[in-house]
């Protein structure tokens, strides 16, 4: 028997996308001044309005709230007050205040590398073979779709005028289910906001003959042939099934921060530890801890430990040392090798107190917004100029961006494991 195992993904103009990359690009802005700001930011959006909150402390940086935030809105998309959440005209409320001085003595230490953490927590990092990027497959082909249907929307002479910002995508994959390798493509699901049409049949009937005609032959194109070739004429597909969406992002439902932990990480696959990523800066494990447990995960199936791999760690608030690490391979590790003894060897190989993983990552710089919508694991890792003001100056560093998906540590995990 084969099984089927399903992922979803939402665009960057989903109402709690677009609070997520509110509350990243002020972070952002903060490290941009401040490489020590310890900042816990929440958003919310609604029709034509947008709510920060949270708490700061940093002793150089100086944030204007309302120019980030609609800078975010516009660059997703959202300025046409027809939309009814408009850069240039929604409202913005901000009640962000210091971050409790309590929660600042768990962290601070006065040798940087015994940092504590921010917070008690579980963080996991999962890997697999199912991509080139060690990403479970339904989740990988969620995020390519509506990041190529954003760029359709962008597009000057686009083929899909009508696109608004707001869309989701949902792949069902078949699964071989004694190697667990993918099959083919079951079902994909596309609902995507749009401009109004004359009548609902023409609607319907233009963007699923765009979804086949457009869309999906640009999403193969992107795909190495063998994963291309999972897409069959048994394909069901199921577009805007509920007939209309023009009503969408924060008009057509609320915002919030945080409220797609699942898409930011691995699709249901694996597990999550629960807490959210974006708006808080690298002292929270909840975000630094799951990097480099992603981190680990990665660089172990690329190494050949196993072929699936799944990372757990845990933290106590203003510890520095993780107080358990755990690997479970699915019983796929290399032969003779135990779970306990690959978690064994990650605490070895690895130093995971919270300031060693910010200094691995280059954490403590301004490269969270573009984590914030399609996924924060499985991205290609690059390196871009950015403006820094660290002491009253201005300085262009070069940053890296997504280093926690590097497989530099394949080598030493060669190394370590005998392969």
């Amino acid at each position: 028997m084969n099984y089927l195992f399903t992922s979803e993904s939402v665009s960057e103009g989903h109402p709690d996308k677009v609070a997520d990359q509110i509350s990243d690009a002020i972070l952002d802005e903060f490290l941009r001044q401040d490489r020590r700001a310890k900042v816990a930011c929440e958003t919310f959006c609604s029709t034509g309005l947008v709510v920060v909150g949270g708490e700061v402390r940093s002793d150089d940086a100086y944030v204007d709230i309302q120019d980030v935030v609609r800078r975010v809105i516009d660059r997703i998309g959202y300025n046409k007050a027809e939309y009814m959440f408009d850069s240039n005209s929604c409202g913005v409320l901000s009640a962000i205040h210091e971050q409790s001085g309590d929660i600042n003595r768990g962290v601070e230490r006065e040798n940087p590398e015994e940092q504590g953490a921010g917070d008690q927590g579980i963080m996991f990092g999962y890997a697999c073979r199912d991509t080139e990027d060690y990403m479970p497959l339904p989740l990988a082909l969620s995020h390519l779709a509506l990041r190529i249907l954003a760029d359709i929307r962008r597009e000057a002479a686009s083929p899909m005028p009508y696109l608004r910002p707001d869309a989701k995508a949902q792949f069902t994959i078949e699964y071989d289910d004694a190697t667990h390798k993918p099959l083919r493509i079951h079902t994909m699901v596309l609902s995507t906001q749009h401009d109004e049409f004359d009548t609902d049949e023409k609607m319907h009937a233009r963007i699923t003959r765009d979804v086949r005609e457009v869309l999906i032959p640009r999403i193969k194109a992107q795909l190495p042939a063998e994963t291309a070739a999972l897409f069959d004429a048994d394909l069901i597909l199921h577009v805007n099934p509920t007939g209309k969406f023009v009503i969408g992002g924060p008009a057509g439902d609320t915002g919030l921060t945080g409220r797609k932990i699942i898409v930011d990480t691995y699709g249901g696959r694996g597990a999550h530890g629960g807490g959210a990523f974006s708006g808080k800066d690298p002292s929270k494990v909840d975000r630094s801890g799951a990097y480099a447990a992603r981190y680990i995960a990665k660089n172990l199936v690329a190494a050949g430990v196993a072929d699936e791999m799944l990372i757990q760690v845990s933290y106590a608030i203003g510890v520095a040392k993780p107080l358990s690490i755990y690997a479970n391979s699915y019983g796929t590790a290399r032969a003779g090798l135990s779970d306990s003894q690959i978690a064994a060897r990650i605490g070895e190989l690895f130093d995971l107190r919270p300031a060693k993983i910010v200094e691995k990552f280059g954490l403590d710089n301004p490269i969270y917004e573009p984590t914030a919508a399609y996924g924060h694991m499985g991205r290609k890792p690059f390196t871009r100029k950015v403006k820094l003001r660290r002491g009253g100056r201005e300085e262009e560093r070069e940053v890296r961006f997504f280093a926690w998906e590097e497989l530099d540590a394949v080598p030493a995990i060669r190394a370590a494991f005998g392969i």
